[in-house]
């Protein structure tokens, strides 16, 4: 059996450990923070939506970058082997709205737990504080990596590396060449993560590993990030949700992205889970150019019935002024904006208002609309979109095809989903398909 080295202790690099350990190699994890699976901890507001339990065909139906690419890996091990390991490890899981599967607990440190305890059992090294610099490649066969000489021998996930030696420093406080040292084996998976949430150790070293070798990385963008917006109106709205409404993002005329859901309003744009979804789909252009957000805020109502219940709403206050009058359709942040876009005095009585002006509400209920002005950056995106191109990429075993024994999983790719724990199972099909085919 053959000793595999993997670089990243996140969902993809746990999941790799798991299958190449379960194939009987030896397995060395290095991963460079104090602890296994940081950003994993974070993940669903500390939930941790670890996958979704909708049909394969529908979970590569979310997949927004290169969803084909996925179809072997995503067969290979689905979101039902993905629930089995976790229950079968002590993490028993709910499935809720939407399909997204959490753990019963609502602990996402419980998914950690089971993961790590499925490693220990199955003898993977755990090397924490294990900093890689780089990948030993020569003649295109990647044989080892170099990492810290602190970090050769393996250290204990239940004390934290707490007992590690501090590494020697340059002038300039940067860890000196002499401190790294090469550990050869047999297969490398770089599992490193992305940009996004560089304080778990997101700091793109796998780009960085990959790039030196010959690969292509795609454009890196911020994904699953909220939206800045122009008007000002944003921050009178800031902090008020709105369920069950409808969003589009237009590039002039033309409709990128259409969806229901959930929205927030920030002091600086919009958030929430269907704006979250819309800029994996928009960004590249926002990046170019302001574009239109519409929302629908009674997308239950065509205008005509909107028209009707409106009419309904101002029989029964005939006599109260406009802003009084509006408590059942809006919610209270809401009521003077609306009456402000509506172009009629707060002061003018329901029973004045004519036909064209209630037409000016419907207008503005129906197509609510912002300028968008670009993407939040990388500390608040949830994921990275775009990384090492997957047409060098080998989709059944995820080796690379530049450099032999080098295989990628997980965010470092240029893949990427919707939320609703499409990204998760990315991780861990991915890092499955790349420790369960290195060669025994």
């Amino acid at each position: 059996m053959g000793k595999v080295l993997i670089i990243g202790g996140g969902a993809a690099g746990m999941a790799a450990a798991i299958a190449a350990a379960g194939c009987g190699h030896e397995v060395h994890l290095y991963e460079k923070n104090e602890k296994l699976g940081k950003k994993l901890f974070i993940t669903g507001k500390g939930r941790c939506n670890v996958t979704n339990a909708c049909s394969m065909e529908e979970l590569m139906n979310h997949v927004v970058s290169n969803p084909r690419f996925l179809y072997s890996s995503f067969y290979g091990f689905t979101n039902e082997d993905m629930m089995r390991l976790l229950e079968k490890n002590g993490c028993p899981l709910k499935v809720e709205r939407g399909n997204r599967v959490f753990p019963v607990s609502d602990k996402s440190s419980d998914v950690i737990g089971a993961l790590s305890r499925q490693m220990k059992e199955l003898g993977v090294r755990v090397h924490l504080y294990g900093q890689v610099k780089e990948l030993l490649v020569e003649d295109g066969v990647c044989q080892g990596i170099q990492v810290l000489q602190e970090n050769r021998g393996e250290r204990s996930q239940e004390r934290g590396g707490r007992d590690r030696a501090k590494a020697p420093k340059n002038r300039d406080g940067k860890t000196s060449e002499e401190a790294f040292c090469p550990v050869w084996g047999d297969a490398m998976i770089v599992a490193t993560g992305g940009l996004s949430y560089e304080a778990t150790g997101s700091t793109g070293d796998g780009y960085r590993f990959a790039a030196e070798n010959g690969h292509k990385i795609t454009e890196l963008l911020p994904a699953l990030v909220p939206f800045q917006v122009k008007e000002p109106v944003v921050k009178d709205l800031q902090g008020l949700s709105l369920r069950n409404i409808e969003v589009a993002v237009l590039d002039g005329k033309k409709e990128l992205y259409r969806e229901f859901g959930e929205l927030l309003f920030t002091h600086f744009g919009v958030s929430g889970p269907v704006i979250l979804s819309a800029s994996s789909f928009v960004s590249k252009i926002l990046k170019k150019r302001p574009l239109t957000l519409s929302i629908d805020l009674k997308p239950a109502l065509d205008t005509e019935q909107l028209d009707a219940r409106i009419v309904r709403d101002f029989e029964g206050v005939s006599n109260k002024q406009f802003k009084n009058a509006l408590g059942n359709l809006y919610p209270a942040k809401l009521i003077p904006v609306i009456i402000g876009r509506s172009g009629i005095s707060p002061e003018t009585k329901v029973h004045e208002i004519t036909r064209v002006q209630r037409r000016r509400i419907v207008e503005e209920t129906k197509a609510f609309r912002l300028t968008l002005t670009g993407n939040r950056d990388f500390k608040e995106a949830i994921i990275t979109q775009g990384g090492v191109s997957v047409k060098e990429v080998c989709p059944g075993t995820m080796e690379s095809k530049l450099v032999k024994n080098l295989y990628f999983a997980g965010e470092v790719l240029d893949l990427d989903g919707v939320t609703g724990g499409f990204n998760l199972q990315i991780a861990w099909s991915t890092g499955w398909a790349a420790g369960s085919h290195i060669p025994v």
